[in-house]
Order: structure tokens, then C-alpha cells, then sequence
């Protein structure tokens, strides 16, 4: 089989051919070694790498434990590599900051564990910003990840190395993280499926704060089918992590197959007041017509989001100022200028705003729950803006509209992140110029297979999935 068709081939079809021997493990690891040799160059996704005789060998045993029938994981034999914020043991580990350059951890974060229980071979490192901060993936350990649609571009971020490995054909999966959209924007920005998952869904650990709602790791892929196969590997409880849902991964192992006649879903360009470049707009619009088709009831709206600016940024500020103060007195000049601002933003709060944000952030919740009583999917964008310069750190201006923040462009994401309710990228298009747009569909709360199957049925009657970067063909 040609090393291009493994690389593209979906990740549930590779595992399937990998079980029934019509593919071998060394064969996908070689297919993919090959095609990171040829693009990662170009693109500078994948950031550090085992030898390629490792991963070979990896792959080999691999292979001899299939021909040995002993009992395989759901990824056995695919390559991986994990986001650079995550720990992996004896692999360096740098969050993007020459503070850790040199850093090698110990142990394993919980998702690389279950990762590589499920059988996938750790490869490597995928490229992040600076402690994962802004969603615009450069910095100054590894430089920028390019946009492999039009490499002038940025990819987002901050998992932007994982989505441009994906999007290229390097890997099958990838993990990533996200806080304020760092795995729907890239994902967004990609072509790829990003999927913020319900807090809890993935326990976090190691985690400084175990009952930090905000931040959650998740599955990226090529496909929706792919993501659920990756998160039915790294779902389910963990006595680590005390707001782990109980539900197992193997939930997600299940058809996404459903019939949405009658489904009604809440339709809204904007969020209510956000400013939104006309290009994202027109794309999403383009596609309204595939959701009256799936038999849904679509029809114009959302939920009151008063507060939700504040209370996000309370929340990272408060988390940036618990995370980073020590090293800004250490080593404030090796640190980027808005993680330094940010600190400093959480060094400044009182208990009566944290207090305050929380009790709106309740208040949130509940106008939220309400309103998805009567809609069981909001739909609206991922991003406010189509992909920007490489060399523009962040958004300052959209549709004339100044931004106050680095992050006051990822709005249509954070205000979704508030709320605790997951949250799926999907490819929906492309712009004049041809860069990709994501539609962002919001579940129930907890609902995330609901979710997968919605994003599914949509990928399948569009198929914008298919369409790969002119660099990695």
C-alpha cells in the first residue's frame, strides 16, 4: 500500500487493517516517519522526536505481540505524539518556555498513560505556545507552527502542533488541551476535529487544582468516528482526579449513527453581540441548509451570556497567578509578555471577585441549562476570524471592532467554556481564499456522545474532512 494512503487512511480503518494483519505495525510507523520527515520541515509541528530505529522497534513489538495473540488496546500500533504541556516520562517536556528547555520528566500524565495502555507508540512532542497561553502556536524554544493550508498563516493554537500533524497526515491522532478554545480553535483553523470534552470526561493529573473546572484535555483527529475512538481510550474515572465522570470510556465505543428528525437546535451567528469577520459568517451560513436536511428544526437564538467575559477571565487570571508568580520572580525576562500580564491580572484579584465570579458563573449556568431545555445543540462559530498572519501574535481588531486583550478574539470560545458544556470543531468549509472554517456545536450538559453524533452526521453529508493541504500531498 502507498506510505500517502496509510497517512490519510482514518485512524478506525487503520487499527481495523492493523487487527486483521492486512497492515503491520512497522509498516504504519515507516508511512508515517516518512511523511514527518518530508512535511514536518516545512510546517515544524512535531518538535521532538524519539530515533526513528525506536520507534521502529516499537512497532516491531507491537506486531510481535498481535502475532503472539496477547490481549491489544483500541490504538494498538498507531503512532502518537503528545502536546508539549503534557508530561511524558523520559521524553523531554519544555510547555514552550526556554524555563524548561532542558526539562526530561519522570512520569507519565494520566492521558499519555492511557494512551499508551490502549496500545498507541509514543513518538514525540507536538508544538505549543509558551505555557500553552494564546491561541497563536509559536515561541521561543521552537518557533511557529505554520498553517498548512497556507503556510503565511497561523495554525491557532494552543494545541496548533498536534491539528497541523493531523491535518498533514504525520499522525492518526493527537492529544490536546483547552481552556479558553485551544482545542476547537486549531482545530478550527486545521480542517481537523477538535473536541472539548465535558470537565471530567478526561481526568487531568498531575493538576495542581484536581477541581479546576475551566481546563480539559480531549481527542483531535481527522475525523469524528476517529475522536470517539480516541476518547473511548482515555475516558472514565480516575481516583486522581475528584470531578472524573463515572461513565467509562467504552461508552463512546458505540454507533454514532442517529436519526435527527425533529431534533431542534439553536442557530446563532454571534453569540448575541460578538463581532465576527464576514467570511466565517458566510462559510457557517453556506452549511445551515445540511442541518434542515438531517431533519432538524433549526432556528435563530442563544443563550444570555451576560457575565461570561468576566468570568473567564477571573478564572485564568486567577490560575495564571497560581501557576506562573513564582517563576516571574525567578525568571520574569525569559517569559512572554502576556503570560506576564495575565499573572500579574490574578495577582491583582480579591476573594470578593473571585467570589462574585463564581456566583455568575452560576447564574450562567442556569440560563443556560434553561435554554437548552428547549434546544438540544447550540450551533455557532469557532472562531471569529479565519486564520490570521504567522506573524501577528494575536487578534487586535475584528470587523472594526478593537480588542481590549491577546484574547478577546476567542470569545465564541471561551464564552462556551464557562458554561462546562462540551464542545466539538468540525470542518464546515472554506473561505474565498481557501483557508478552512470549523462550525463549534455545543451539547447538553455531559452530553458529549450526543454531541460526536451530531458533528458525525454532519461530517458525513459535507465531507470537508477530505479536502488536505496542498504541502502534505
Amino acid at each position: 500500500m502507498p506510505k500517502s494512503e496509510i497517512c490519510f487512511m482514518t485512524a478506525t480503518e487503520m487499527v481495523q487493517k492493523i487487527r486483521d494483519k492486512q497492515l503491520s505495525c512497522r509498516e504504519v510507523m515507516a508511512a508515517h516517519l516518512n511523511q514527518i520527515e518530508r512535511v514536518n520541515p516545512i510546517v515544524n509541528a512535531i518538535v521532538t522526536r524519539i530515533p526513528a530505529e525506536q520507534a521502529l522497534a516499537r512497532a516491531d513489538a507491537a506486531d510481535e505481540a498481535l502475532a503472539q495473540g496477547k490481549a491489544i488496546g483500541p490504538l494498538h500500533g498507531l503512532p502518537i505524539a503528545h502536546k508539549d504541556l503534557v508530561p511524558t516520562k523520559d521524553m523531554r517536556t519544555t510547555f514552550g518556555s526556554p524555563i524548561y528547555k532542558d526539562f526530561v520528566p519522570d512520569h507519565d500524565g494520566l492521558i499519555v498513560e492511557r494512551l499508551k495502555k490502549a496500545g498507541a507508540i509514543t513518538i514525540g512532542k507536538t508544538n505549543t505556545p509558551e505555557f500553552g497561553a494564546g491561541s497563536q502556536t509559536f515561541n521561543q524554544v521552537f518557533g511557529e507552527t505554520l498553517n498548512p493550508y497556507d503556510t503565511t498563516k497561523t495554525c491557532g493554537g494552543s494545541s496548533g502542533g498536534a491539528a497541523v500533524s493531523l491535518a498533514c497526515g504525520m499522525l492518526p491522532l493527537a492529544d490536546g488541551s483547552d481552556t479558553g478554545g485551544s482545542l476547537r480553535n486549531p482545530g478550527n483553523f486545521c480542517n481537523i476535529v477538535g473536541f472539548r470534552t465535558s470537565p471530567g470526561r478526561v481526568p487531568i493529573w498531575p493538576n495542581p487544582v484536581a477541581w479546576y473546572p475551566i481546563s480539559v484535555q480531549g481527542p483531535m483527529a481527522r475525523t469524528v468516528q476517529d475522536a470517539a475512538l480516541m476518547l473511548s481510550a482515555i475516558a472514565g474515572p480516575d481516583p486522581r482526579s475528584p470531578i472524573a465522570i463515572a461513565e467509562p470510556g467504552s461508552v463512546f465505543s458505540g454507533s454514532l449513527e442517529r436519526d435527527f428528525k425533529g431534533v431542534k437546535i439553536a442557530w446563532s451567528k454571534n453569540l448575541g453581540d460578538l463581532p465576527v469577520d464576514p467570511r466565517v459568517t458566510q462559510v457557517l451560513e453556506n452549511q445551515q441548509c445540511v442541518l434542515h436536511d438531517l431533519g432538524c428544526i433549526v432556528e435563530a437564538g442563544q443563550p444570555d451570556f451576560s457575565g461570561a467575559d468576566d468570568i473567564f477571565k477571573v478564572w485564568r487570571a486567577w490560575r495564571f497567578e497560581l501557576r506562573y508568580t513564582e517563576l516571574l520572580k525567578d525568571h520574569r525576562k525569559l517569559i512572554k509578555d502576556t503570560v506576564v500580564w495575565n499573572t500579574e491580572q490574578g495577582q491583582k484579584l480579591t476573594g470578593p471577585q473571585l467570589g462574585r465570579a463564581e456566583v455568575r458563573r452560576t447564574e450562567l449556568y442556569h440560563r443556560v441549562r434553561e435554554f437548552m431545555e428547549n434546544y438540544e445543540f447550540l450551533i455557532c462559530p469557532v472562531n471569529q476570524v479565519p486564520p490570521f498572519d504567522i506573524k501577528q501574535p494575536y487578534v487586535e481588531e475584528i470587523d472594526g471592532v478593537k480588542m481590549e486583550t491577546y484574547i478577546d478574539w476567542m470569545k465564541s470560545c471561551y464564552y462556551i467554556t464557562v458554561t462546562g458544556l462540551p464542545a466539538i470543531s468540525v470542518p464546515c468549509g472554506f473561505t474565498p481564499e481557501g483557508l478552512p472554517v470549523g462550525m463549534q456545536i455545543v451539547g447538553r450538559h455531559n452530553a458529549d456522545f450526543s454531541v460526536l453524533q451530531l458533528a458525525h452526521a454532519f461530517e458525513k453529508a459535507t465531507g470537508f474532512w477530505k479536502q488536505h493541504p496542498p504541502v502534505a500531498s
